[in-house]
């Protein structure tokens, strides 16, 4: 490469910069105004929801349910959606999910219109609108990176989340004049007409296709690799233990926000109204702000200012009584939110590949959606006991203090990581042919290390323990002969045979590194070499199903000499 192809350009550096920078991608641009249209339908949609069971059944529990509906079907469903959404063509996923979240909302509409709609056929409507909502969730998590360059994407994950605030601001207000004005079944059919650009859209688009020449992973099977690549990556264990303790004490502003400014500030729904508008104006801002605020501040001081600017607005709306200032707190209140949200999820969308992107979303999203809920219950809790302004004060105090997660679960963008597979490792060797669910798999690689850097050779197979464990293994280790300490031998197995050729499409360039990494400690023109061995047919047993059994046979063992310890006695 030549000295001046190495020279960045000016320009492009500053386009990247911009926060309108991926909507000169058509696909993206269609897609996020689409998106924006319906996410104003879905608060529609919730308002006449709301509004509706007041008058078919006016209690409390009632009224809650209808919101219990939507999050329960995403904690139930969005981890299955995931997996659906890794193993099926994704804009298959979305043309489903979004055609159904649009006849549902019609039905609900025609059924409210012509009178005959109940309130547990209200609940039951709401369940099945949310199921829609669940799959197509970690689905456009998945699709977003492939829309846009890598460079763009966290400008591309601001734009949406500065959608959804803009939303969550303004929809409630046009929701309730359309049902004031209309009716609730009004709304519902309004929701369900939203939902037909993103279907235009989506039907036009042509995804990546699946880079895959393998059978389909099952669903089971797909989940717990899922889950399996989440708990042996750190990078997303720390998006997640961090997202989750802020999204546990930050959830007390949705919560207990409605009360406060109607019961502590004495302000009408309109003036409930301007506070969020100005949270959704303090998010609109975030958005333009962050690209070029990521240029001169590190990634994870960010997000502990943000976090530190979200607890201090969220004591401010607790604590101000002069509107002026509430409606200053709320606008930084919205500004932190949408940097916090917006720089999770670049941390997380930076370390997935592609076949796992939208199942490791799915567990970001469940955390999300589960801590809003459990914070949600917990802060109405305290609220009921201490009041309102003491309980977001101490909300707020401990919003600041998940900075001190920071130390232990550290949060880096990885824009600079090549996840494209590398598909370096040679194919096995086949003596004879045998199913492709056979297994278990037992690999094996030895390695002559050079006796001066066996300890750099250790440390580099650490991290190669945490790339087998989160590509399928597991079971892993590492073993030195003891007759020759210079051979070390690795060992780690899969379940079957067609895992075991999966994992030959999970690695990454960047995991072909440490492997290199690994090829450099060796004595000088020495290679490893590597073993596949089957399971004999009818010798082996998986290895759960053998720790089962042996931890069965200590509990007899413990059983018997407690009794003969007590017939002793």
């Amino acid at each position: 490469m030549s000295a001046e192809s190495k020279t960045p350009d000016p320009q492009v550096g500053k386009a990247e910069s911009s926060a309108w920078a991926p909507l000169a991608n058509p696909v993206f641009r269609y897609l996020w105004i689409a998106n924006q249209v319906s996410f104003v339908g879905t608060w529609i949609h919730q308002v006449g929801a709301a509004w509706l069971m007041t008058s078919l059944a006016p209690q409390p529990i009632m009224v809650a349910l209808v919101q219990a509906a939507t999050g329960f079907s995403m904690f139930l469903l969005v981890i299955p959606a995931g997996a659906i959404a890794d193993i099926i063509d994704r804009r298959r996923v979305l043309l489903v999910a979004q055609g159904w979240m649009m006849l549902v909302a019609v039905v609900l509409g025609v059924m409210t219109v012509t009178g005959v709609t109940s309130p547990w056929l209200l609940i039951l409507l709401t369940f099945l609108l949310a199921i829609g909502a669940a799959l197509s969730a970690p689905t456009f998590q998945a699709v977003l990176p492939e829309l846009v360059p890598r460079s763009q994407l966290p400008a591309a994950i601001a734009l949406n989340g500065m959608g959804v605030n803009v939303a969550r601001a303004f929809g409630p207000a046009i929701g309730g004049l359309i049902v004031a004005s209309l009716g609730s079944g009004a709304a519902f059919l309004l929701n369900g007409v939203s939902f037909f650009g993103l279907i235009l859209v989506v039907a036009r688009w042509r995804g990546a296709p699946l880079e895959s020449d393998l059978p389909a992973e099952r669903m089971t099977g797909a989940m717990r690799a899922g889950l399996r690549f989440v708990r042996h990556t750190p990078q997303m264990t720390a998006v997640l233990v961090r997202a989750g303790l802020f999204i546990l004490a930050g959830s007390a502003l949705w919560a207990l926000l409605p009360l406060h400014a109607r019961n502590e500030l004495g302000l009408s729904a309109a003036g409930y109204g301007l506070i969020l508008a100005f949270f959704g104006t303090g998010a609109v801002s975030a958005a333009f702000v962050l690209p070029r605020l990521r240029l001169h501040v590190r990634f994870d001081s960010i997000i502990a200012l943000a976090t530190i600017l979200y607890g201090g607005a969220l004591i401010g709306l607790a604590n101000f009584r002069p509107l002026l200032l509430v409606f200053l707190s709320g606008f930084l209140a919205g500004f932190a939110w949408l940097n916090l949200l917006a720089n999770f999820n670049t941390a997380a969308q930076t370390v997935l590949p592609r076949w796992v992107r939208a199942r490791a979303m799915s567990v970001y999203l469940l955390v999300f959606f589960g801590g809003m809920t459990a914070g949600s219950i917990f802060w109405g809790a305290v609220a009921h006991r201490i009041g309102l302004t003491m309980s977001m004060s101490i909300a707020g105090a401990c919003a600041m203090a998940t900075v001190l997660a920071r130390g232990r679960f550290p949060l880096e963008s990885a824009e600079g990581l090549n996840l494209a597979p590398s598909r370096h490792w040679p194919a096995p060797a086949i003596a004879t042919p045998f199913e492709e669910d056979a297994g278990p798999v037992l690999v094996s690689v030895e390695y002559p290390v050079d006796p001066a850097r066996a300890t750099e050779f250790e440390r580099v197979m650490r991290e190669m323990r945490r790339v087998r464990r989160r590509d399928g293994a597991y079971y892993w280790d590492l073993f030195v002969d003891s007759a020759d300490p210079s051979r070390y031998v690795e060992v780690f197995m899969v379940q079957s045979w067609l895992e075991h050729m999966r994992q030959h499409e999970r690695v990454t360039s960047e995991d072909r590194e440490i492997e290199e990494r690994a090829a450099a400690c060796l004595r000088s023109g020495a290679r490893q070499h590597t073993m596949h061995l089957l399971a004999a047919r009818g010798l082996s047993e998986p290895l759960a199903e053998r720790e089962l059994r042996t931890a069965a046979a200590k509990r007899r063992a413990g059983d018997a000499a407690g009794s003969e310890s007590n017939g002793g006695a």
